[in-house]
C-alpha cells in the first residue's frame, strides 16, 4: 500500500508525500502525488492514474480529510499524471484542475469540463493554496512540450514532475535520496530517452539553481534534500539528453 508522510510543516502549512507502494502490480510505473494543505484548503499534485486512486485516497485520508481538497495540479497530460480525475470529480464535482493551457483540450478526456479547468499560461502563473502563494514555473520540453512544475518560496520545495525521476528497484523504498552517487544510476537512462531539449534544459537548470530549493520532488522515485539538490541540478546540466540508449 501507499503511504502519506509530511516532508514540510510550518503551522497548518503542510506538504504530504504520498510514496511508492511495493505491492503495485509490475507492469505499472510507480508514482508519488503530493498534497499541499493550508488555511483549511488543499492542492494535489499530479494525482495519479486510475488505477491507483483507492491507494491515493486511502492514504490521503490517514493524514487530512480528502473533502478539503479544492483543486488538483496536472504538470503535464500524461496517464499516470492526471487519468484518475474523473474518480477526484466524482467524489467533488467542482475540484478544479490547473495544467497547462496545451492541454485543456487533452486531459478532458480523462473527465471534466470548461469548468473544471484552470489553463496555465507558458510564462507560469500564481496558484493560491488558503494563504499560501505557490508558483506555477515553466519547464516545457522536460519532457511534455506543455510542462509546469509547482514552488512553493515558504517551504523552499519544488515539485519537479519527470525532472529528478529515478525508476527505483522494489528493494530501495526509502523516501529521500540517501546515497547520491547509486541513486543517480536509476535516473540517467530515463532523463537520457525523455528529456528532449537541450535549451530547454540549460534554462530550467540555470533558473531552478536561483531558487534556494531545500527539496526537490519528483513524480517518481525519492526526493532530492540538501546539499543533493544542488547535485542533481549540475549532475542534470552535464547530461546528454533526447537519446535512444
Amino acid at each position: 500500500m501507499k503511504r502519506a508522510e509530511t516532508i514540510f510543516e510550518q503551522g497548518d502549512h503542510r506538504w504530504i508525500a504520498v510514496t511508492r507502494d511495493p505491492e503495485r502490480p509490475h507492469h505499472l510505473i510507480d508514482t508519488n502525488e503530493y498534497l499541499i494543505a493550508s488555511g483549511g484548503h488543499a492542492l494535489l499534485c499530479d494525482p495519479g492514474g486510475l488505477e491507483i486512486f483507492p491507494a491515493v485516497f486511502a492514504a490521503i485520508n490517514e493524514q487530512l480529510d480528502p473533502s478539503g481538497i479544492d483543486a488538483l495540479f496536472a504538470s503535464h497530460q500524461d496517464p499516470d499524471i492526471i487519468s484518475s480525475l474523473a474518480l477526484w470529480l466524482e467524489f467533488k464535482p467542482d475540484m478544479r484542475c490547473y495544467t497547462s493551457w496545451l492541454w485543456c483540450g487533452f486531459i478532458p478526456h480523462f473527465g471534466g469540463d470548461e469548468q473544471t479547468f484552470v489553463p496555465i499560461a507558458d510564462d507560469g502563473m500564481t496558484i493560491k493554496v488558503g494563504p499560501t502563494e505557490l508558483r506555477a514555473h515553466p519547464a516545457h520540453y522536460l519532457h511534455s512540450s506543455g510542462n509546469l512544475h509547482l514552488h512553493d518560496p515558504e517551504a523552499k520545495l519544488l515539485f519537479s514532475g519527470d525532472v529528478g525521476a529515478a525508476l527505483l528497484p522494489n528493494d530501495e523504498s526509502a523516501l529521500f535520496v540517501t546515497d547520491f552517487d547509486r541513486h543517480i544510476r536509476h535516473a540517467e537512462g530515463f532523463h537520457k530517452r525523455w528529456m528532449g531539449s537541450e535549451p530547454a534544459k540549460r534554462d530550467w537548470c540555470e533558473r531552478t539553481a536561483k531558487l534556494g530549493l531545500d527539496m526537490l520532488c519528483p513524480q517518481h522515485g525519492a526526493i532530492y534534500q540538501g546539499a543533493d539538490v544542488e547535485r542533481f541540478i549540475n549532475w542534470f546540466a552535464e547530461l546528454e539528453i533526447g537519446r535512444v540508449g
